[in-house]
């Protein structure tokens, strides 16, 4: 049998270490209440097209809400939860009464309305042709990070997007402003073609277009004035034929590189819409 030594001065270190934290078990109760007071924040909110306008008013939540409400987080009669409609509404309230079609929701305060973020953001990105949930992730981390839209761009190298999958990623947009307590939620707009997006570039205050060896984006940015509205731009897989890179640059699409190595479209993405949504909220935060 092998003896492993350990050294005495290092299990000194880390026993006097572990002095400094204080340990506490997880609570092993299964209630509502411990799910609402967890790390993510605040109560369960859940999606509703009607919101309620005064206190004291109820209701109906059915379908996929009522399910994830009662079968996947087993809230039940009088535990607290908010509803929000994606356009700024917002009500807290209880859950009045439940049945086998859905849960009465009883408002305990008067609805607020959250104006829309300054910060305005549009990406169109070439992603029809993902695999492997790739799409999905894309579309969600875009709605985390507060682009106001999401357009599929339809190019020679990326040509098409099923109805079948424009629904899908519409059920992960309402995810994942859930996830992240999102009260605008952001639009998946119908896919369009480069030729039609080129008005859109020639009308917009600033807009960005991902291209290899191009001027390094912090180095744009460095050059600009404040604006926390406009559009990103990022091509398929393959990239933008010479042509389409060409239409865009001469609409006035601003060429920009996200550094050395070659990116995926969804890696792209992230990146160029991380920069521009953190450059505007701190230029936001400079002015105020």
């Amino acid at each position: 049998m092998q003896v492993i030594s350990c050294n005495p001065r290092l299990f000194s270190l880390i026993n006097r270490s572990t002095q400094h934290f204080n340990l506490r078990p997880f609570s092993s109760s299964s209630s509502s209440s411990a799910y609402s007071s967890q790390s993510r924040g605040g109560l369960p909110r859940f999606f509703s097209e009607t919101l309620l306008t005064t206190k004291g008013g109820v209701v109906r939540v059915k379908g996929d809400e009522f399910w994830h409400m009662t079968k996947v987080l087993r809230l039940g009669i009088d535990d607290r939860v908010e509803l929000f409609n994606g356009k700024g509404g917002l009500v807290e309230g209880r859950i009045e009464s439940i049945d086998r079609s859905g849960v009465d929701f009883e408002a305990v305060e008067n609805p607020k309305l959250v104006s829309p973020p300054t910060t305005q953001w549009h990406v169109f990105a070439a992603f029809s042709t993902l695999k492997g949930g790739r799409a999905d992730w894309l579309v969600e981390k875009c709605t985390e990070l507060g682009a106001s839209s999401v357009t599929p761009l339809l190019t020679v190298r990326s040509q098409s997007i099923s109805e079948n999958r424009a629904d899908r990623l519409q059920r992960v947009v309402l995810a994942a402003a859930k996830q992240c307590q999102r009260l605008h939620e952001m639009i998946l707009k119908p896919p369009i073609a480069v030729g039609e997006l080129l008005p859109v570039v020639a009308n917009s205050r600033l807009a960005f277009l991902a291209a290899a060896e191009a001027t390094p984006v912090f180095n744009a940015l460095s050059s600009l004035n404040k604006e926390p509205n406009g559009i990103i731009i990022i091509g398929p897989e393959g990239d933008f034929t010479e042509e389409e890179m060409n239409s865009l640059r001469e609409a006035g699409a601003i060429a920009v590189g996200l550094g050395p190595h070659r990116l995926r479209v969804e890696t792209a993405t992230m990146a160029l819409l991380s920069t521009v949504m953190l450059w505007s909220d701190c230029q936001e935060f400079a002015s105020n």
